[in-house]
């Protein structure tokens, strides 16, 4: 019988897979998709994440990120990460295959498949088709079956926002992620190479992403061709009442997800999948929702209150010029995300 048999390969998947290894565990990913999988992503690294992942001996090319500016029609401010800290803008293939090349040297095995039905005893998972394992991780993405078949979906409520990606051949202009505002959208600029942006769009319009693009004019001028095609998801937020069930423990977007506004989805997912194992490891999995809930905290709290803003018609132009007028408490907001 195996230790952790793991619904999903991607980043938050794959991460727990490997922090299952090193700590001595035998890890099963099942996966339906070939590697690499794209998706739509802001493509940032906080510092935090990137530093999870290079102690797991994932060290994906990309571009440095030194902080994050904000931008409208009034003008901009700048925050950057503290002490010198870094991120990373890189691709979610790139992500995805240093990911799964490191699974593979710590001697994980990726089946292809779906986990769909699965049994609780008191000691062990058996889920159809790939047998029993002690535990079983959910890490099957934001609107994961799993998470909905044990109950424990959230409805996402009146305000959905959706993502939209799109590629552009052209050189950084910036060593920050750039979030250029609008009265209806956000548009997220990360460096991701010499001649490689990813501008990501988040709204509540459902409208194609050339038409989110026109909103910002300035910044359309500066693009390059585009290179990728626009991928898309949503809606964003996609709550969970807990996330330990027995013996299924949810993690990555599966575990609850609020917003991409502040840029922390996969960081959150890598220290998380760390948690997961810990717990694990001690023979406490009820520490694992605590950890994620300490892990989450601050950015559960802030992308909240930014997003109950955006959603108020008057007071959602206001963020950048409240960041400009008040850069302190800017540079503070990074400070404790980064």
């Amino acid at each position: 019988m195996i230790d952790l048999l793991i619904a999903g390969g991607g980043p938050a998947g794959l991460a727990t897979a490997c922090h299952a290894a090193l700590a001595g565990m035998e890890a099963v990913v099942v996966e339906p998709r070939a590697t690499p999988v794209d998706k739509a992503c802001g493509e940032g690294l906080m510092p935090t994440g990137a530093e999870v992942l290079r102690a797991l001996g994932v060290r994906p090319e990309g571009w440095p990120l030194r902080g994050i500016t904000y931008l409208d029609a009034g003008g901009s401010v700048t925050a950057p990460f503290p002490r010198g800290l870094s991120g990373l803008g890189v691709r979610r293939t790139i992500l995805h295959e240093a990911l799964a090349k490191r699974a593979a040297e710590l001697g994980v095995r990726v089946v292809a498949g779906r986990v769909e039905r699965f049994r609780q005893r008191p000691d062990d998972v058996e889920a159809d088709g790939f047998g029993r394992a002690r535990w079983l991780v959910a890490a099957d993405g934001l609107h994961s079956p799993l998470r909905a078949a044990l109950g424990l979906t959230v409805p996402p409520g009146r305000l959905r926002r959706h993502g939209l990606r799109r590629h552009f051949a052209v050189a950084p202009w910036n060593s920050h992620v750039e979030v250029h505002w609008s009265p209806g959208a956000e548009a997220y600029v990360t460096p991701l190479g010499a001649e490689l942006v990813g501008v990501a769009v988040l709204s509540s319009r459902r409208v194609p992403y050339e038409e989110h693009l026109a909103a910002f004019p300035a910044l359309r001028d500066r693009l390059g061709p585009a290179c990728s095609p626009v991928r898309g998801a949503g809606p964003l937020r996609q709550g969970a009442k807990a996330r330990v069930a027995g013996r299924v423990l949810l993690v990555g977007d599966a575990a609850g997800y609020v917003d991409a506004l502040t840029g922390e989805g996969v960081s959150l997912a890598a220290r998380s999948a760390e948690a997961l194992v810990a717990a694990l490891r001690t023979g406490d999995p009820g520490s694992y929702e605590r950890a994620w809930r300490r892990l989450s905290r601050r950015h559960r709290a802030l992308t909240a209150a930014l997003v109950g803003v955006r959603g108020t018609p008057m007071a959602g132009d206001l963020i950048a010029p409240a960041a400009r007028k008040l850069p302190w408490a800017f540079r503070a907001a990074v400070a404790l995300l980064a």
